[in-house]
């Protein structure tokens, strides 16, 4: 794994961005809680060198190389070994790596992996150094630093918060003259105003993807009514309540709100580049918010973001991802160390952007208003700032087992989507294979 050091100037980068970036860099570190220059030193002595590994893009690895540069230049005796790879075969190679006992010092999770790596015992148990302040989570939000929690005991801190967002093409709307979605509308409503683009495009463009197997938005649906996608380690709904999920997409489809069932399943990998409001087969599609970024660089139209249809209190601070420490690291005071800079630190948070999502900080997300070059990442970040009074409390991160039960949701939706099973019968065997895995 290769020492960091200055990004060459790589093909498609933003010489701007990096003339941004390289100000920050050298801009003095202002009287911030939890941001100041006089941070509690490491414990350990003498040189040290963190692996850290992470997934995500070319733009997320610059800006993540800098703000560990940036802790090198005021502990000199810290280095980082960097890897970093796109999200496809990231937890193989992690997998790999803990079988061998090689798990990096440092290293990006998400809320599907979370709980069982924490319960396998492969990341550090932060509770005792945000006991003594080493980690200061003060400023986190109560319920996004709950979401790195499990079992009681935090294991990893939200890299960044996110929301579960429709991503519309507004230039498309305005040629339609379709009014935009709004935050608040029903699931009902939704489904009509998809129906309404349909029409108004005579077809050629549908007005939604079709979420029938989207973890997010039905686990908000459940909510919404009361419910729960998880109730500790089980699902925490019946098979009643999944069929009426699929029955309200059979319903969507048969007003042509959505677009084939070929053309569905295309988007369903969640690759940004298949995203069907980025192909220009639909009005909108369902991501996170801190992904507008991303799909607006790959879509030709202005692209804007509304709230999934629900009340806002359906959603809850939400980790995009965390960053986790690896129990058996050699340095632990100096990875939390890390770990509190990355969290807390000013310029390490403009240095970072929007490009994890909202700063896990408050008082970081103060200090970087209007440092935000990018007019796309304000929008972002300003759309999680108007959901950010109205979130309802946030459950406990999924159970291990969560990455088979979502792609059993998948299946089970595309066999409803196309014809080869009924929605109750596919809720049927959903649940029970959903159990199985979960037991």
């Amino acid at each position: 794994m290769p020492a960091v050091r200055p990004s060459p100037h790589r093909a498609g980068a933003d010489p701007g961005r990096r003339r941004v970036l390289a100000a920050l860099l050298g801009a003095p570190v202002l009287g911030l809680a939890g941001c100041t220059a006089e941070e509690a030193a490491p414990t350990d002595d003498g040189p040290v060198e963190l692996s850290v590994f992470w997934w995500g893009g070319t733009a997320r690895a610059e800006r993540t190389e800098q703000a560990l540069r940036l802790y090198s230049e005021r502990n000199p005796r810290v280095t980082f070994r960097v890897t970093w790879q796109g999200s496809g075969g990231y937890y193989d190679r992690l997998a790999t790596q803990a079988a061998g006992g090689n798990v990096p010092d440092l290293f990006q999770l998400d809320d599907n992996v979370l709980t069982e790596y924490a319960e396998r015992q492969i990341v550090l148990d932060l509770g005792r150094y945000v006991a003594d302040k080493r980690l200061d989570l003060s400023a986190l939000p109560p319920g996004l630093a709950r979401y790195g929690e499990v079992a009681g005991q935090p294991v990893a801190v939200p890299a960044g918060q996110t929301a579960a967002a429709l991503v519309f093409n507004r230039d498309l709307l305005r040629r339609l003259r379709v009014p935009e979605p709004r935050t608040g509308m029903s699931w009902d409503q939704y489904v009509a105003w998809a129906q309404q683009v349909t029409r108004a495009g005579d077809g050629r463009v549908a007005g939604t993807m079709d979420p029938s197997g989207d973890h997010r938005a039905l686990w908000l649906w459940l909510r919404a009514r009361g419910g729960e996608f998880y109730r500790g380690r089980q699902l925490g709904f019946a098979a009643d309540a999944l069929a009426e999920w699929f029955a309200l997409w059979e319903r969507a489809r048969a007003g042509r709100a959505t677009p084939s069932a070929t053309l569905v399943e295309q988007a369903d990998s969640g690759e940004p580049a298949r995203q069907l409001v980025v192909t220009g087969a639909t009005a909108a599609s369902f991501a996170w918010s801190h992904q507008l970024p991303e799909l607006q660089r790959l879509a030709r139209d202005e692209l804007a973001l509304a709230a999934l249809p629900g009340p806002p209190a359906a959603q809850w601070a939400r980790a995009s991802m965390y960053w986790a420490a690896f129990r058996g690291t050699r340095h632990p005071a100096v990875v939390v160390d890390v770990l509190n800079f990355l969290t807390t630190n000013g310029e390490a948070g403009a240095v970072l952007g929007h490009d994890r999502g909202l700063s896990a900080s408050l008082a970081v997300r103060r200090y970087t208003e209007g440092v935000l070059a990018d007019p796309v990442e304000q929008r972002a970040a300003a759309f999680g700032a108007t959901l950010a009074n109205g979130l309802g409390p946030a459950p406990n991160p999924p159970p291990a087992g969560h990455p088979r039960v979502r792609a059993l949701l998948l299946d089970a939706a595309e066999s409803v989507r196309a014809g080869r099973a009924e929605a109750r019968a596919a809720a049927t065997r959903f649940l029970a294979q959903a159990n199985a895995a979960l037991a």
